[in-house]
């Protein structure tokens, strides 16, 4: 809808008569000033608020009025407001064109299509519920199999590569170089401390 106090300011700045009576905007006036009332409309029908555009016009007069900047170019002086897109509905990026066929799709397999098909349409009830179960029963099953995996992992010990280097025995260990990598970390304690 359109804003009826700001419209009506619109009539200042133009020079026209504007009158707005529920989605209708009716101005009276010169060509000129008619033609930015009808260009203020459109733009608030676009959701631009009017304000940026009476604003415009405001600064418009005004510099008509300077002798100086009469022949100059006016765009320094007018504001540059940003759009928002923020009605927009999203697109899809890549728009896949399928390719023409005058033929409708085929119709849906209905209850007792499948049923015939399938060739339970001619069992008793009794039948068709035991076929359910059994159905149901192998589902779950499988469920329960892929559970009790999934929970006995954590339990399994992971294999070792054979990149790896056996622990080591008491023999391998060289005592010295040991004692020589603690009093230097014990050094730098020190330093770090003080």
């Amino acid at each position: 809808m359109l804003c009826k106090p700001i419209l009506g300011d619109c009539s200042n700045v133009a020079g026209c008569y504007v009158l707005v009576q529920g989605q209708t905007v009716a101005a009276l006036g010169p060509y000129k000033g008619l033609q930015q009332v009808r260009h203020i409309a459109v733009d608030t029908m676009n959701n631009i608020h009017p304000v940026y555009n009476i604003k415009a016009l405001m600064i418009k007069r005004e510099l008509a009025r300077d002798p100086k900047l009469r022949n100059e170019n006016w765009e320094r002086f007018l504001p540059k407001f940003k759009g928002k897109n923020v009605s927009k509905r999203k697109q899809p990026k890549k728009k896949t064109k399928k390719p023409y066929t005058p033929f409708p799709p085929p119709q849906p397999l209905s209850k007792v299509d499948k049923l015939l098909e399938s060739g339970e349409y001619f069992l008793k009830e009794e039948q068709r519920q035991a076929e359910r179960r059994k159905k149901k029963l192998e589902k779950q099953e499988a469920a329960a199999k892929l559970r009790d995996e999934r929970r006995k992992q954590p339990f399994i010990p992971p294999q070792e590569s054979s990149g790896r280097k056996p622990v080591a025995t008491g023999q391998d260990i060289d005592i010295e170089v040991i004692k020589k990598k603690v009093k230097s970390a014990q050094k730098k304690k020190r330093k770090f401390s003080d």
